[in-house]
């Protein structure tokens, strides 16, 4: 059985701050697997959770606000079926960190919305495209 065909009971989603890309792709991936699955977020460090992020998927009728930032210290990754790094710098440092486990690491490069610049329409157009982005690729990964 390849990793692809494995049920996915757990899953622990990656990014460097936790507060932009991995809140969002752990709120979608609940919402989508309607809690069958266990779903959790972390950074390398932990950072303030982006405004913009809360936004982007109160759009979608869900409500992030109440998230507090992990570490990979604050988790166990052998917990997890999977391990998704949304970062090159999350890849990085989880290949190391997971390195003989039986664990999978997947990579989805996922771009930074926060690095986009305009106005507050053009800003949350790129927190949009990152949250549909991020919805498609769980949808596509975990058919509930």
């Amino acid at each position: 059985m390849t990793d692809q065909q494995r049920p996915i009971k757990s899953v622990l989603f990656v990014c460097n701050q936790n507060a932009v890309r991995s809140p969002m792709a752990e709120a979608l991936a609940c919402r989508h697997s309607k809690r069958r699955m266990f779903v959790e977020s972390a950074g390398l460090i932990a950072g303030a959770l982006d405004p913009f992020s809360v936004a982007a998927l109160q759009e979608n009728g869900i409500d992030i606000s109440g998230h507090k930032a992990l570490t990979l210290q604050d988790v166990d990754l052998g917990a997890f079926d999977l391990v998704i790094a949304l970062t090159p710098e999350a890849r990085d440092r989880l290949e190391k960190a997971m390195k003989g486990t039986d664990t999978p690491l997947e990579y989805w490069a996922t771009p930074d919305p926060s690095d986009s610049e305009g106005n507050r329409n053009q800003i949350m157009d790129s927190y949009r495209l990152v949250r549909d982005h991020l919805e498609c690729r769980i949808a596509d990964r975990f058919p509930y």
